[in-house]
């Protein structure tokens, strides 16, 4: 079988590496070979975080590089498109990949509507009203990071189905608890270090009475001005990312509930489940499902909430190693790579035919 992937970044974002990338050694093996091609290359993830301007020459290219590939018919037995085809282009641009018959999967782990349903300006939200309909409607599949964005597919798109953003638990894997100080940890992007922000102040009285570290992978160059004595601000990088999570003692989630937030998948809750961390989150969307109460963490909604649960946990190394224990066994039975592969497989094969 051969498959043309179409993803909105290059392996530098997340998505990619954990939507398709991962699952290729095993599309391999089950004979599916996979022709993936980025919209935007990783300069453009690299400037998200600081690093350069993006060039909009560079991506007025990408766009009619992808539009002049659509307007051939592809040598593909089936299709997969991530997210959208043509960001903040009106919804007709996505009806392309439909033209030549070429069975369709669409998959999303974001509530990518969101944007465009709520923009600002009325103009923008007339011109990109139902942007992802023509790609749900036509699709012979929606693949869907939770349940909340099943609901919103399955308006268009009979076969929805959750497929979980997962990680392979072989290597991601829990390693010696680190030495002191105790790190509270946060994995994400400069987009998502919004979700932060609030709890700082909170996190900064933490650091100063207990004397635990703030760890931030990812948060990119805008987070400098939220720098305080305790918090250590890392780049991300594919080569040390499991390494980094290993380094946490208890990974935390925090979101603000909005209709946006309510659309992500937890990745970074399996990440820190699969690597036998406690878990904080807030009780925001997927998360309510991710984490179970007590047993794997906590789910928390305000500061003081936030503030006891992370004491309580950072006084306790047997809560600790309990409930990281019960999260590394939920991660290998409901988000493990392993899981999940066969039945994307048996997917795929039932809708090329």
């Amino acid at each position: 079988m051969k498959v043309l992937a179409f993803t909105k970044y290059d392996r530098e974002a997340a998505s990619t590496r954990q939507r398709l990338l991962q699952y290729l050694p095993a599309f391999s093996t089950a004979g599916i070979t996979v022709d993936y091609q980025p919209l935007l290359d990783d300069a453009y993830i690299r400037s998200l975080t600081g690093h350069g301007k993006p060039s909009r020459a560079r991506i007025a290219r990408s766009y009619l590089s992808r539009l002049a590939t659509l307007r051939r018919r592809p040598d593909a037995d089936l299709i997969w498109v991530y997210a959208e085809l043509f960001p903040w282009l009106p919804a007709r641009f996505e009806r392309v990949v439909h033209r030549w018959g070429i069975p369709v999967i669409y998959d999303f782990d974001d509530a990518f509507f969101v944007p465009y349903d709520e923009h600002p300006r009325g103009a923008a939200r007339l011109l990109l009203r139902d942007k992802l309909r023509p790609l749900i409607e036509g699709a012979a599949a929606c693949t869907c990071g939770n349940a909340y964005l099943r609901d919103y597919a399955a308006r268009w798109c009979e076969r929805s189905l959750v497929v979980p953003t997962v990680v392979d638990t072989e290597r991601y894997v829990p390693v010696a608890a680190p030495d002191a100080p105790p790190v509270i940890g946060w994995i994400g992007s400069p987009s998502t270090w919004a979700n932060v922000r609030p709890l700082l102040p909170m996190l900064a009285q933490l650091h100063r009475e207990t004397g635990a570290r703030i760890r931030a992978i990812g948060a990119g160059r805008g987070a400098e001005a939220d720098r305080f004595e305790g918090l250590d601000l890392v780049e991300w990088s594919e080569a040390s990312e499991i390494a980094e999570v290993q380094r946490f003692t208890i990974g935390i989630m925090p979101l603000i509930d909005a209709p946006f937030q309510r659309g992500k998948s937890g990745y970074k809750l399996i990440q820190y489940m699969a690597c036998g961390l406690p878990t904080v989150a807030s009780p925001v969307g997927v998360n309510r499902q991710i984490v179970i109460e007590g047993e794997t963490g906590f789910l928390v909604e305000n500061a003081n909430q936030w503030r006891e649960r992370l004491r309580a946990l950072l006084a306790d190394p047997a809560l600790r190693a309990r409930l990281g224990a019960a999260g590394r066994q939920r991660a290998v039975a409901a988000y493990s790579l392993a899981n999940e592969a066969p039945r994307l497989i048996e997917l795929f094969r039932s809708v090329a035919g």
